[in-house]
């Protein structure tokens, strides 16, 4: 009897103690999920909970959110807009300084050659900074300034001279100063701090030599890097949502295929599955690939366009638009005179940019190990600029074209500020229109996808705090901001535009971050060139 009771009691402590083994494990599962999905980082709670409350918000009362939202961007646009243009003028000319220097001899990262070659770098930050608006805002804003010129260009009656000064307008927008500001100074900042003090890579760390080791934990470091997370996301689901409306639109004019929530819903999960995909295989493999075939795109269209469109049109525009940019650029660059201008154009474009600058300098830091100052800001201010100015020209200086030998040709399909209209007017024009509109609408998904999968990429970076996120946390934040596009443009156009403007709001905070790398970067360039001898 004896026996039997022992066996029970042995029996009975073997089954509680497998369930208690089991229940650890279950616990274990559960916690590294969590830990896995970043649900630990308070990071996480700030900048998806601020996401979260503006679709909810969205969803409830769509037009008390535009009221705050046009509140926060008139207020941010009159208050911060001054600050930022000279903000953008002196990242460039203080990049400019070092790159040419004996500065622009060190090398950054802690490796003494690059990680990745020359051309498959440079297409991955061509594909990712300029994104979809190198397609569509490249047809679309030439035109616009040419049916509206710019108040520093409207002392001219000169059909040919007001598309000059446009394109040249529309340089200054995407050109040098769009560019440094989002990884010149930046970049040389995060790169010290993270490979050679072995800080992490999250946008704290650029006000580290300010606040020291305080901003490295807590709550006002992880309030910075919530603040950078939701700037970037805003400025990347904007596009997500955009490319669903436009593409439909475009695939409406072009085969009729009915442009609805449905047409615009398979696009964006398309797009969705893509850069997830993309993010998932890494920065050596899906990253590389899209970015490098798209290059190659890119390359073709505007060879075939350069070819068989107004060659000597565009030749001239690009010289005299980018020889007009340079003869006004401090003009340009600090024109204050019409501040309602302004805010729809030069300064909602310079929150834009300013919302990616911390994350891209992250991501930039990340692909350019190995590479020197004047290599970063050589390609980054100064050879993607120009090359930016010429593609906009091949577009957009093809429909000036077109628009001055045929009046309303492009001004029309553009009116009511229609991006996808004007570029569809444009590539009407060329021979082949059908099969030139449907590469056009590759090349743009494309672009919206490699900012996608970079973005995705790098928002897992910050929470995760590791180099290489692991998959659960890249698809969710995927898949996270695809959705957040799909409800706001299911609520019509108006949920997506005031998330455009919600981007300059964002702005305020992240242009208060990039600030102190003005100083910082020039110090630690100077100390990095003593310590390699340099």
């Amino acid at each position: 009897m004896s026996d039997l009771t022992n066996s029970i009691k042995v029996s009975t402590e073997a089954g509680s103690q497998s369930e208690k083994t089991r229940k650890h494990n279950t616990n274990l599962t559960t916690a590294n999920a969590s830990e896995r999905l970043g649900l630990n980082n308070p990071v996480f709670w700030y900048s998806g909970g601020f996401i979260a409350a503006f679709v909810a918000l969205a969803l409830i009362d769509s037009d008390l959110l535009s009221k705050v939202v046009n509140s926060g961007f008139a207020w941010s646009v009159d208050v911060f807009g001054p600050y930022w243009q000279i903000l953008l003028l002196l990242t460039f000319i203080i990049s400019l300084c070092l790159a040419a220097g004996r500065t622009g001899s060190v090398v950054l990262g802690a490796i003494p050659t690059p990680e990745l070659g020359g051309f498959r770098w440079m297409s991955i930050i061509f594909c990712t900074l300029l994104a979809g608006g190198g397609v569509f805002w490249a047809a679309a804003e030439p035109i616009a300034h040419f049916v509206s010129p710019p108040p520093l260009f409207s002392n001219t009656d000169n059909a040919e001279q007001i598309a000059f000064n446009a394109l040249s307008q529309s340089f200054m927008h995407w050109g040098f100063l769009a560019w440094a500001i989002v990884g010149s100074l930046t970049s040389i900042v995060v790169m010290h701090l993270h490979y050679d003090k072995g800080l992490p890579l999250k946008p704290r760390i650029l006000l580290y030599p300010l606040l020291g080791e305080r901003v490295l934990k807590g709550h006002l470091g992880a309030a910075i890097d919530a603040c950078c997370i939701v700037a970037v996301a805003a400025g990347t689901i904007g596009p997500i949502g955009f490319l669903g409306l436009q593409v439909s639109y475009t695939l409406k004019v072009l085969i009729e295929i009915p442009d609805c929530f449905t047409t615009q819903l398979i696009i964006i999960l398309f797009a969705i599955a893509l850069y997830t995909l993309s993010a998932l295989s890494g920065l050596n493999r899906g990253m590389q690939m899209l970015s490098r075939y798209n290059v190659i795109l890119a390359v073709i269209l505007m060879f075939y366009i350069l070819i068989c469109g107004p060659t000597d049109f565009i030749v001239n525009g690009y010289i005299q638009g980018v020889g007009t940019m340079l003869d006004n650029f401090i003009p340009m660059a600090t024109y204050r005179g019409d501040e309602g201008w302004l805010s729809w154009w030069t300064v909602f474009f310079w929150g834009w940019f300013l919302g990616y600058g911390p994350m891209m300098a992250i991501f930039i830091a990340r692909i350019s190990r190995g590479r020197t100052i004047r290599q970063v800001i050589g390609t980054i201010s100064i050879i993607a600029p120009l090359t930016t100015c010429f593609w906009f020209t091949i577009v957009g200086g093809s429909g000036l074209a077109f628009e001055i030998a045929d009046p309303g040709v492009v001004s029309k399909a553009f009116e009511g500020f229609n991006l996808p209209g004007a570029l569809l007017a444009i590539t009407q024009q060329l021979p082949l229109p059908l099969f030139i509109s449907i590469l056009f609408l590759i090349l743009t998904t494309i672009f919206i996808v490699t900012t996608g999968d970079s973005m995705t990429y790098t928002i897992s970076v910050v929470i995760s705090g590791e180099t290489e996120p692991n998959a659960l946390v890249r698809t969710f934040w995927g898949v996270a901001m695809g959705i957040t596009a799909l409800i706001l443009i299911s609520l019509g156009s108006g949920g997506i535009t005031a998330l455009q403007s919600f981007i300059v709001i964002t702005a305020v905070p992240v242009s208060l971050i990039l600030l102190p790398s003005l100083w910082n970067a020039p110090q630690i360039a100077v100390r990095m060139a003593k310590q390699q001898g340099l």
